[in-house]
């Protein structure tokens, strides 16, 4: 939308000093009613038309007002040669108006066809020399003129898309600054649990057994040392499930190859036997890590609570969508709380932020199946 209070003032202020000056010559004759009915009609014409043309700033009909522009102005310029002045804003609107510059290259060559029209007609049609001479004069000044003008507005437009996509990576860069400071966060509370409480609780297990050799197996304290153990082994199972779940696994290479190094990882700690299985597919890298933070979880959960001796791991690319599934031959998820155990919760939010979504629901026969859908938004330059 363009500013019309400038146009407003322009017009105004052009038809009212042109007028003025017809209106100090008297007596008045022929000639000066009819160059003050073409500067009316150029006014009015603005007021009714040209004015929303210039609003929409490449209006559909800009060789329209091109031409009405072009006939008014020759018609007065037939009367009166001095409403050649009115060419300082009939170029500039028919250049603002058009759609493009070759279009608005067209409108100005029909406004100076109407001025020499108007000067060669004013002339009794003798003088056609100087007719071309002013209207060719002023159509290289006015798409000289406007070329110049459009170069700047173009190269402020490309500024200002640089600009945009300056700051939507700098929004970017901040969010991988944010997420990096994340992951560094909770591999730190992970090496602290793994070389804290890990290894205390690893202590209190090995003091239990010691203390249930070192006590008659009729006594009741041994049933307690038993429990104490119990108790202890699964502290630990907790402990270590948390450290696996918060531990990096690097995805330079992509997301195949994390998942296998995951997968082998996690059936050496748990003796659970992992197969993975990864479609050929190129995401982005907050796409990868969401995928890999939830395939964590998911056989965190299947450490913690699922008593299971294999799981499964795919990756499958489904149109628009890639999902992550991970399923294994435990308990199932009967009776499970979200918010409790499972974490799925913690996932769902993670996939929220990303388009996707989450489902936990029981195998065919036995365990659990979950499924992580992301769009698959692939990347266009490697890291």
């Amino acid at each position: 939308m363009q500013n019309m209070r400038w146009w407003d003032a322009a017009v105004i202020g052009i038809a009212l000093i042109t007028g003025g000056v017809f209106a100090v010559d008297p007596p008045y004759g022929p000639t000066d009613y009819g160059a003050w009915a073409a500067l009316g009609a150029f006014v009015v014409l603005y007021l009714a038309y040209t004015r929303r043309a210039l609003q929409l700033h490449r209006a559909p009909h800009d060789l329209i007002v091109a031409a009405l522009i072009a006939i008014v102005l020759g018609v007065g310029v037939s009367f009166e040669p001095f409403l050649s002045f009115l060419q300082a804003i009939a170029y500039p609107m028919v250049w603002v108006a058009a759609s493009n510059v070759r279009r608005a290259i067209i409108g100005n060559v029909m406004v100076a066809v109407g001025v020499f029209v108007g000067y060669f007609a004013g002339s009794g049609f003798e003088n056609v020399l100087l007719a071309i001479g002013v209207a060719a004069l002023s159509l290289l000044f006015s798409v000289g003129l406007g070329l110049w003008i459009t170069g700047i507005e173009q190269a402020g437009e490309e500024r200002g898309r640089l600009l945009a996509e300056l700051e939507s990576m700098q929004d970017e860069l901040a969010a991988m600054h944010r997420d990096a400071g994340v992951t560094s966060e909770r591999e730190r509370l992970a090496r602290e649990i793994h070389d804290t409480l890990a290894q205390s609780l690893t202590g209190l297990v090995l003091l239990a057994q010691r203390a249930s050799r070192e006590i008659e197996p009729t006594d009741a304290a041994a049933r307690t040392i038993a429990l104490i153990e119990q108790t202890a082994r699964e502290a630990l199972g907790e402990a270590r499930a948390l450290v696996a779940a918060n531990a990096a696994v690097p995805v330079e290479s992509g997301i195949a190859d994390a998942l296998v190094r995951l997968g082998d990882r996690f059936s050496r700690e748990t003796g659970v036997h992992v197969e993975t299985r990864v479609d050929p597919v190129r995401l982005d890298r907050d796409l990868e890590v969401v995928l890999l933070r939830c395939t964590q979880e998911a056989l965190a959960n299947v450490r913690k609570h699922a008593r299971a001796t294999s799981a499964r791991v795919d990756v499958v690319a489904q149109g628009d969508e890639v999902e992550l599934t991970v399923q294994d031959d435990g308990v199932g998820p009967a009776g499970a709380d979200e918010d409790s155990g499972f974490g799925v919760s913690g996932m769902r939010e993670r996939l929220a932020l990303v388009g996707g979504r989450l489902s936990l629901e029981p195998g065919a026969t036995t365990g659990t199946v979950l499924r992580a859908t992301v769009p698959a938004r692939t990347r266009e330059v490697d890291a």
